[in-house]
């Protein structure tokens, strides 16, 4: 047994020996080209006196022009244009449609004050009255005035024109009663200053004064709100301002679920340096102001309709410049790179603008053609025949 397995071992060895000399000569590796090359070089033996065999004319080499080039089959559809008006989306809050902070105009003690907090007031409506017995004074004094100087011009005209007053002195009557009516003016001015009156129609959101308290010019006295109509205003981002323009409809949501429809009032020009956004407001019906300002509000905004084509998600491509846009085939069934504007993004796919209308959306294999290959629509025979429209 010893012996059997030696003897085995031995022939083993010399197989392994024998291997690796003829791996080293490198000849296995063109074992099939040296017997190609060989047969090749040695013609056939032929008999004697036997003329050799002729040899056999070359093939004629295909011109590279005649060649057929590589088609790929592709499957294509015909877009479907609709109207579409873009959906955005905001997140804003509630504000007065007009905010006033209601000053004293003047100094002294507060006489009447005839508003509190929560009322609803008109415009004009006088809020608070000072003390001012000087300025009503000054007011009677001022008239008297007035009434003196009217009289004695008017008998400095009767003289002038008799000829016993000179001019001048019918000039100097002349000033005098300017002088009463300016004053008298003054006057009554400095007595209106007494009274504070509501600028607008609105409800009162504050009362900083008490009834009796001496306040000065320029003393905080009330704020008022004007909430119908009520606004809400919001933030658009620099990518979509350009959809937006006054007068345009929106649809409004409250915190607190009511749905209220408004229109965009004002859309700024000048963005935030900080957030790159431009301020947007929306005035909303509100009779009876039961919605208060500084409400949670979610806005969705309408853009005008554009020419549209919705496609599902996977035509999407990228061309090598890495701009968005689809593979498509004109009629003569060259393929190529379409740009594309993303309008939005609805369950029933992507909303693309800038489609071009004579061509079809290749939505199978767009990813292995490149522009200017000829290719194969799924379906055609040799000529342009309308696929189905594209739908999601």
């Amino acid at each position: 047994m010893a012996g059997f397995i030696k003897g085995h071992t031995i022939t083993a060895l010399v197989v392994l020996v024998a291997a690796a000399a003829w791996v080293g000569t490198g000849e296995f590796t063109s074992v099939g080209s040296k017997l190609a090359h060989a047969a090749q070089q040695q013609p056939t033996p032929a008999s004697e006196g036997a003329p050799a065999a002729p040899a056999a004319a070359p093939r004629p080499a295909i011109p590279a022009e005649t060649a057929a080039p590589l088609r790929r089959v592709v499957e294509a559809v015909v877009p479907e244009f609709a109207e579409h008006a873009r959906l955005i989306r905001l997140s804003g809050l509630t504000a007065p449609g007009k905010r006033a902070v209601l000053a004293a105009r003047a100094s002294g003690a507060i006489e009447t004050l005839a508003i509190s907090a929560g009322d609803g007031i008109a415009a004009d409506t006088v809020v608070l009255t000072l003390e001012g017995p000087e300025a009503r004074a000054a007011v009677s004094i001022a008239e008297t005035a007035l009434d003196q100087r009217q009289r004695e011009l008017e008998v400095a005209e009767k003289l002038f024109t008799a000829g016993n007053r000179t001019e001048l002195q019918l000039i100097a009557a002349r000033a005098a009663a300017s002088t009463a009516q300016a004053q008298l003016e003054q006057a009554r001015a400095a007595l209106d200053r007494l009274q504070l009156r509501a600028p607008f129609a609105g409800v009162v959101d504050s009362v900083d004064v008490e009834r009796g308290e001496w306040i000065t010019a320029g003393t905080k006295v009330a704020t008022l709100l004007s909430l119908d109509p009520i606004e809400v205003k919001a933030e658009v981002s620099e990518l979509f301002v350009r959809y937006l323009r006054p007068g345009a409809e929106a649809e409004v949501t409250l915190a607190n679920g009511v749905e209220l429809r408004g229109t965009v009032r004002f859309v700024g020009k000048e963005a935030s340096p900080q957030t790159r956004t431009f301020p947007v407001e929306i005035a909303l019906p509100n009779p009876g102001s039961q919605i208060g300002a500084g409400m949670t509000a979610e806005v969705r905004l309408f853009a005008d309709p554009v020419r549209s084509v919705t496609v599902p998600r996977s035509v999407i491509t990228l061309s090598d410049a890495g701009e968005l846009g689809l593979r498509v085939v004109g009629a003569d069934n060259i393929a190529h790179f379409a740009s594309v504007e993303l309008l939005d993004d609805t369950p029933g796919g992507l909303v693309l603008g800038g489609v071009p209308a004579d061509v079809r959306i290749i939505i199978a294999g767009q990813d292995l053609v490149r522009d200017g290959d000829l290719v194969t629509v799924a379906g055609d025979a040799g000529t342009v025949a309308p696929a189905a429209k594209v739908t999601e």
